[in-house]
């Protein structure tokens, strides 16, 4: 799937994955999508929460090589 922004969060710790998600969303504009590379394995929930609470979309969530990467589009 296409993303038009990437944030490498690998070898950062709950919460700060999902903070610098919230910080790249905020310079997005609406319906871009972001690309999330984690390897926090907390962040699965968190993103889902994440995207909950704030009305983005979580588009995906995969794993590979103990990476979890995520693609959500901005509201």
């Amino acid at each position: 799937m296409n993303f038009d922004m990437e944030l490498d969060a690998r070898g950062l710790n709950c919460p700060l994955p999902i903070l610098k998600t919230k910080k790249s969303l905020a310079t997005m504009a609406s319906g871009q999508v972001l690309r999330v590379v984690s390897t926090d394995c907390g962040s699965v929930k968190d993103m889902q929460a994440f995207a909950n609470q704030t009305g983005n979309e979580l588009l995906s969530t995969t794993e590979e090589n103990k990476e979890y990467i995520f693609l959500m589009k901005k509201k």
